[in-house]
C-alpha cells in the first residue's frame, strides 16, 4: 500500500517582493506572480481563514495567531507612543486581514488624513472602505493610491481601482469587467478550454497575475475567484477552472446563472477524464496545463521564523503546523532537506490537526493519509507530495473515517533515504476529536 513509484516535480521559486497593492503589510511577503494554480488556491484559502474566529482561538491556525499577536505589539506601543506612517498602516492591514474592518478604519482614517501623501495608508484605507461595502469612499482613497503609487504598482492600483467602479456599476453578483474580454468562443458561446482567439488577443500580458492579486487581497470575494476560473478556461485548464467554479458555487454559495451553467459544462468534461488519485508518485499531470507561464510554485513566501513554534517537549505531545512540512524541500536525485524544527521533532509524539483521505473504501481503516484541508471534490486541489502525511495505527487496531477536522497524535518518522515511501509517517496513531 505504502510502496508506489515517488516522481518527484521540482519547483524553482522566485526571489520574494513585498505585495504589489491593494493591502499592504510589510510582513506579508509574496512570490513573483503568476503562481501555480494548486499553490495559489492553498494560500487563498488560508487567507480567507484568517478572518474567521474560531470558536476556541487555542485552535486558531498559526498565520491567524501570528497576526493577532502583530495587532497586540503595534497597539501596546500605540497607547505609549505615536506609531510611524508604515508601522499605521501595518496597523491597520492586519486588521483588514483578521475581518475586524471598523477597527482599521479606526486606525486608518485619521491616519491618512495627518499623511496624506502616503501611499500604504491611501491603498489600506480604499481596501478598508470596500470591505465596508462603501464603494463611494474607496473609490475616493484608490484614486489617491493610483496618484501615489511608484511605477512598478500602477498596474495594480488602477485594476484596484478599476474593480471598484466596477462594482458601483454592475450587480452583485455579475462577473467583473476587469480586462475588457467577453469570455466566450468562435461561436460567442463559451467553450471549455477556450476563448476566441479575438478576445484573447485584448487580454492584457499580466492579467493572471492582476487577477491572483486581486484575490490575494480580498480571498472572501467569490466573484474574484469567478474571474480567475475564467482566465483559467481561457488559457486551457480546464480542470482548474471547473475546480474554482465549483468553489464559487459550494464554497462562496454564488448563484448566478451564467456561472452555474458553466460550472456544470465543466464538471461534466472533466469527470469524463481519468481520476486522479491521493498518494506519493501519483503526480498530478494537470498541474501545467494551459499556456500560462507560472512564476512561483505558492504566492505566499512562508518564513518559519514568523511562526509562533514552542520549545520541543521531548516527553509530551507537541502540536505541530502545516506550514512546518511545506518548508521541506526536494532535488534531484531523491534527496530531502527538512527544516531543524520538524528534523527535531523525528521519533517524538506529536499532534496535527488536519483530514483524513481513506486509501481504500473500507471505512475502518488500519492507515490513511492525512491532509491539511479536505479534497471536496476528486478534481479540485490537491496537496502537494509535502503536504501528506501517512498514518499508521497500531498493531491490530483500526479507527472509523470522519469527513471533519480531526487530530491524530502518534510518533513522528521522517524518511530521507527511500524514493518510494512517503516523507512523513505517524506510527502508532490514535485520532481524537479537537478539544
Amino acid at each position: 500500500m505504502r510502496r508506489v513509484v515517488f516522481s518527484l516535480c521540482l519547483f524553482a521559486l522566485l526571489a520574494p517582493s513585498s505585495v504589489r497593492g491593494g493591502l499592504y503589510y510589510s510582513a506579508e511577503q509574496y512570490a513573483a506572480l503568476p503562481a501555480q494554480w494548486r499553490g495559489f488556491l492553498l494560500d487563498h484559502r488560508a487567507l480567507r481563514n484568517l478572518a474567521l474566529k474560531p470558536k476556541n482561538e487555542a485552535e486558531a491556525s498559526p498565520l491567524r495567531t501570528r497576526y493577532r499577536q502583530e495587532a497586540a505589539k503595534l497597539e501596546a506601543r500605540l497607547k505609549k507612543a505615536k506609531l510611524s506612517p508604515d508601522e499605521l498602516a501595518d496597523l491597520g492591514a492586519i486588521y483588514i486581514r483578521l475581518g475586524e474592518i471598523d477597527r482599521a478604519i479606526e486606525i486608518l482614517q485619521p491616519s491618512q488624513r495627518a499623511h496624506p501623501n502616503h501611499f500604504a495608508l491611501a491603498a489600506n484605507l480604499g481596501a478598508a472602505w470596500q470591505m465596508k461595502g462603501d464603494l463611494r469612499q474607496a473609490e475616493a482613497m484608490l484614486e489617491e493610491a493610483v496618484r501615489l503609487a511608484p511605477g512598478k504598482l500602477q498596474a495594480f492600483e488602477k485594476a484596484h481601482l478599476k474593480l471598484v467602479r466596477s462594482r458601483q456599476r454592475n450587480p452583485a453578483s455579475q462577473l467583473d469587467d476587469l480586462f475588457g474580454v467577453r469570455y466566450v468562443g468562435v461561436k460567442n458561446a463559451f467553450e471549455p478550454g477556450k476563448i476566441a482567439p479575438p478576445e484573447l488577443k485584448k487580454l492584457p500580458a499580466r492579467a493572471v497575475p492582476i487577477a491572483q492579486q486581486l484575490a490575494l487581497w480580498f480571498p472572501a470575494d467569490g466573484r474574484l475567484l469567478w474571474q480567475l476560473a475564467e482566465l483559467a478556461n481561457a488559457h486551457g485548464d480546464v480542470k482548474t477552472a471547473a475546480a474554482m467554479m465549483e468553489g464559487c458555487v459550494v464554497q462562496f454559495g454564488m448563484n448566478h446563472p451564467t456561472l452555474r451553467t458553466r460550472r456544470q459544462i465543466l464538471r461534466e468534461i472533466v469527470e469524463k477524464g481519468p481520476q486522479a488519485k491521493l498518494g506519493v508518485g501519483q503526480e498530478h499531470k494537470e498541474k501545467h496545463t494551459g499556456t500560462i507561464a507560472f512564476r512561483s510554485r505558492r504566492p505566499l513566501v512562508s518564513k518559519l521564523d514568523t511562526l509562533p513554534l514552542p520549545a520541543i517537549d521531548p516527553k509530551g505531545i507537541n502540536p505541530i503546523p502545516w506550514e512546518l512540512f511545506a518548508e521541506t524541500s526536494l532535488t534531484r536525485p531523491f534527496k530531502v532537506n527538512f527544516p531543524k524544527y520538524l528534523h527535531d521533532l523525528e521519533n517524538k509524539q506529536i499532534s496535527l490537526a488536519g483530514f483524513m483521505y481513506p486509501l481504500r473504501e473500507d471505512p475502518d481503516m488500519a492507515a490513511f493519509l492525512f491532509i491539511e484541508a479536505p479534497v471536496g471534490c476528486w478534481y479540485c486541489e490537491m496537496p502537494e507530495t509535502t503536504g501528506i502525511v501517512f498514518i499508521e495505527m497500531p498493531a491490530g487496531q483500526t479507527t472509523r473515517y470522519q469527513r471533519g477536522l480531526v487530530r491524530v497524535i502518534g510518533q513522528l518518522k521522517l524518511n530521507a533515504t527511500d524514493p518510494e515511501d512517503f516523507l512523513y509517517t505517524v506510527k502508532g496513531a490514535r485520532v481524537a476529536a479537537l478539544d
